[in-house]
């Protein structure tokens, strides 16, 4: 009657085991499928007792869900027991394929472990397959459908019938687990998506506030700010720019898109601008304006990606610097020149006068043949190799750019130029300034000043010594050439001055020098001083003649 019966026990079991999977896929959350994994095997699998224990990520197991007794559920929901305990115990008593059963007469040696458990008295069983309350049923799940990794153990206690489960009643129990462990990994995986699908959208929300925060502090900071392109054909080219640089500029948005920094700088400062470092590099230059004018600025620069492994743009920020640097190059420009005259001043004039100069004399060569050897280094003169042209004698190797000065013969005439110093000294001024007063006397300096500079070349060099006396550098000048510049400047200074409705005159007198390598900037004034001097001595002999 039982064999008859067999086939529809069987298949009301499955009908049960198919509606408590069903029941699986309907949960929302981990934590409700985990509860109903336990509630199927009370509800269709004929168990009063079902526990789902779950492996945490430090390998130990936790009792995340209890059906069949609140009691028992309040008790060891949420206790753990220990991996190697539970290891333990799915390694003794009997296997049941997958399942793990551990009898009554075996059991009673993990009463004293850690794993959480729950047990009610009850009598001794009175035939051979009758449930005792302390017999143990577990039912590992694997992750992948039965593979090697442990997702957790559903353990399963007092079956109604009061026996031991059979063939069939194992077998469901088992493929229940199969089913558990399936929908355990599915809301395990749709919990870590929705975690991180909200995460992302919090990163997401961060990074447009970000960029709002990028853009609002880019568009509305007080100085320019400008985005370029880093690398490839167009490094450097403006991507973006903001109001303030703009303004600056005088160039619209659209306009500047066109151009790099490098299109904008001041030719002088383009050797600036591509030593300065990408990764805050600064560098204070000059920018061209629309109107055609140029600006002084401080860029800083700093390397931004769009994204981690994005490309990397030029971040630089543009400070407006012209008042800072005018009065810089003010107070450089009063630091150099006269107060009264406008003029270059003595320390101004000694360093430009040494800078045309070196420490090591030079020879002329006699004739044009040896100049242009000298030129290439293909000399026999020991002089002109150790002057510029000898790789192991000159720091600055076989081509050394220094351009040597050199003093002509003024005894004879060979057409060679140098670099003129023109020392003059005004003749009649203390006498002005002891009558007329130092209010006058400065007028007459200033005017003489004006008639010097007027009277020379762009690249000369017009400064006041000090007192009355005055210097002159004009470079390329013959012997010649300067003997008549220095009577220019004489006669442009002696027509009368007049200063308050009074003609004054002064005269002056002029010492011409050479500058020469080899010398200082001091002997090179002491010699041109020494020999206005001397022209001035002779001009009073000839005055005390002609009287």
């Amino acid at each position: 009657m039982e064999a008859e019966s067999e086939p529809y026990v069987r298949l009301a079991t499955m009908r049960q085991l198919h509606q408590a999977v069903a029941d699986l896929n309907t949960a929302r959350s981990l934590a409700d499928t985990l509860q109903t994994v336990a509630d199927g095997i009370v509800a269709g699998l004929g168990y009063e007792l079902a526990c789902v224990n779950l492996v945490r990520p430090d390998g130990d197991l936790v009792v995340a869900a209890f059906a069949g007794s609140s009691a028992a559920e309040a008790l060891i929901t949420g206790r753990v027991g220990s991996r190697s305990s539970w290891e333990r115990r799915l390694s003794m008593g009997e296997a049941w394929d997958e399942l793990r059963f551990i009898p009554h007469t075996d059991g009673w040696v993990l009463l004293d472990d850690d794993v959480p458990q729950w047990h009610t008295e009850g009598p001794e069983p009175r035939f051979e397959d009758e449930w005792h309350p302390q017999d143990r049923l577990y039912a590992p799940m694997h992750a992948s459908g039965g593979g090697l990794d442990l997702l957790g153990v559903i353990s399963v206690d007092r079956p109604r019938n009061g026996r031991r489960p059979g063939a069939w009643g194992r077998e469901a129990l088992q493929m229940y687990a199969s089913q558990a462990a399936i929908a355990i990994s599915n809301a395990r995986l749709r919990a870590n998506m929705q975690r991180a699908l909200v995460r992302l959208e919090r990163e997401q929300q961060a990074l447009r506030a970000s960029e709002e925060s990028f853009r609002q502090a880019f568009e509305y900071a007080p100085s320019g700010m400008a985005i370029a392109e880093m690398g490839g054909d167009q490094h450097g080219r403006l991507l973006r720019t903001n109001d303030a640089l703009c303004r600056l500029l005088g160039r619209p948005a659209s306009v500047l898109r066109r151009y790099s920094f490098a299109d904008l700088v001041h030719p002088e400062d383009i050797g600036t601008l591509l030593r300065t470092s990408a990764e805050g590099g600064r560098a204070e230059l000059r920018l061209g304006r629309r109107d055609g004018t140029y600006l002084w600025v401080s860029l800083r620069n700093s390397v931004v990606a769009d994204t981690a492994d994005g490309p990397r743009f030029l971040l630089t920020h543009v400070e407006d610097i012209e008042e800072r640097k005018r009065h810089e190059l003010h107070l450089a420009h009063r630091a150099s020149h006269d107060a009264l005259t406008g003029l270059p001043n003595s320390a101004e004039l000694r360093s430009r006068l040494s800078s045309r100069l070196c420490e090591r004399p030079h020879s002329v060569a006699s004739t044009a043949v040896e100049a242009l050897d000298a030129a290439y280094g293909d000399v026999d003169d020991p002089d002109a190799r150790t002057h510029g042209y000898d790789v192991d004698s000159v720091p600055g190797g076989p081509y050394d750019h220094h351009v040597h000065s050199v003093a002509p013969d003024t005894e004879n005439d060979d057409g060679a130029k140098g670099l003129a110093v023109l020392f003059c000294d005004l003749d009649g001024f203390k006498s002005i300034n002891d009558r007329f007063g130092h209010h006058t006397g400065d007028a007459v300096l200033i005017e003489v000043a004006r008639r010097l500079t007027t009277c020379v070349r762009d690249g000369d060099t017009v400064a006041r010594l000090g007192g009355d006396e005055f210097v002159v550098l004009a470079d390329g000048l013959g012997a010649v050439d300067a003997a008549d510049l220095a009577v220019r400047l004489r006669n442009a200074i002696i027509p009368p001055i007049r200063v308050d409705g009074r003609a004054v005159r002064v005269g002056a007198s002029f010492g011409i020098g050479w500058a020469a390598c080899g010398m200082t900037a001091e002997e090179v004034l002491r010699s041109a001083d020494q020999r206005m001097y001397v022209e001035k001595r002779s001009r009073a002999k000839v005055h005390r003649r002609a009287g």
